[in-house]
C-alpha cells in the first residue's frame, strides 16, 4: 500500500533515528530488497539490501549522526536537506557535512532509491523530486 507524505516522511525519520543509534538491521528493514542507493562525488552506486546493509557499518569514522532539517514531498518521493556530524576513526577529525537526500518509494511502502546531492547540486536534487 502507497504511504502517504506524512507516512514517507515517518518512515525516514524512523529510519534516520535507527542509523544513528547504531541498529543498521533496523534501518534496512524500510529498503525495497533491489534498493540503489546514489552516492555523491562520483562514488559508484550501491544496489541490493546487502550492499546498502554493510555500507552503514562504521569504517572510516568512530561516530557519525545525521539530524534530519526539513522534509519536501511531491508524489512516491521526499526531499531531506540533511545535517551530518562525524568524528574520523583514529584521527579525531571532527567533520560537518549539510546535504540533500531524495527518497523513492514504491507502492508496497518500501525505499527504492536514495540519492545523495551535496547543496551545489540543489537545483538537480528538485528537479529530481519533480521528476523531470
Amino acid at each position: 500500500m502507497a504511504l502517504n507524505e506524512e507516512e514517507m516522511i515517518e518512515a525516514i525519520r524512523r529510519q534516520n533515528d535507527a542509523i544513528n543509534s547504531g541498529d543498521f538491521d533496523r534501518a534496512i528493514e524500510l529498503a525495497d530488497p533491489e534498493i540503489v542507493f546514489v552516492r555523491t562525488g562520483g562514488l559508484s552506486e550501491l544496489r541490493g539490501t546487502e550492499a546498502v546493509r554493510a555500507w552503514m557499518e562504521p569504517d572510516a569514522f568512530e561516530s557519525q549522526t545525521t539530524e534530519l532539517l526539513s522534509f519536501e514531498a511531491a508524489d512516491n518521493r521526499v526531499l531531506t536537506r540533511q545535517h551530518t556530524r562525524a568524528r574520523g576513526a583514529g584521527s579525531g577529525i571532527e567533520m560537518e557535512l549539510e546535504s540533500l537526500g531524495l527518497w523513492t518509494f514504491n507502492d508496497d511502502g518500501r525505499v527504492t532509491r536514495v540519492e545523495l546531492f551535496l547543496l551545489a547540486d540543489e537545483a538537480d536534487a528538485r528537479r529530481a523530486l519533480r521528476g523531470s
